[in-house]
């Protein structure tokens, strides 16, 4: 059985609830969700849904280079919106994290609503190599 391990990291928004930024599991790190939050401050960044992805996936970025990865390692993500008029706009700054032909497989939700008041909320999978 493959040791589980709790990653954290200060440049990323504390966790605002009894849980861990991500876990390492064997192979594979499993992010929590990120949202817009200003890791300084812990408030929802100023700015519409643009700048709140780029805060998320500035977050996200973060928490898996707690876990010594990037971008290039995520296989999978979920995209949780409570606005679907959003997507495109949430897409557009999301592609521009992952650059190549190496995408990862993905799913966008509609939700009802997002801790925070946020809009956008992102979570991966990555696998270490």
């Amino acid at each position: 059985m493959s040791a589980r391990e709790t990653l954290h990291t200060t440049a990323a928004p504390a966790a605002i609830g009894p849980y861990a930024q991500a876990v390492a599991a064997g192979a594979y790190v499993f992010t929590s969700g990120q949202i817009g939050l200003d890791p300084a401050t812990g408030e929802l960044v100023d700015g519409g849904i643009e700048t709140q992805a780029r805060q998320v996936m500035a977050n996200l970025a973060a928490v898996l280079a707690a876990g010594g990865l990037t971008f290039a390692e995520v296989v999978k993500t979920t995209i949780f919106l409570v606005d679907m008029s959003d997507f495109g706009a949430v897409n557009a700054v999301y592609g521009q994290s992952f650059p190549g032909t190496q995408m990862p497989a993905r799913s966008t939700v509609a939700v009802a609503a997002l801790p925070r008041g946020a809009r956008v909320e992102i979570e991966a999978i990555a696998q270490r190599r």
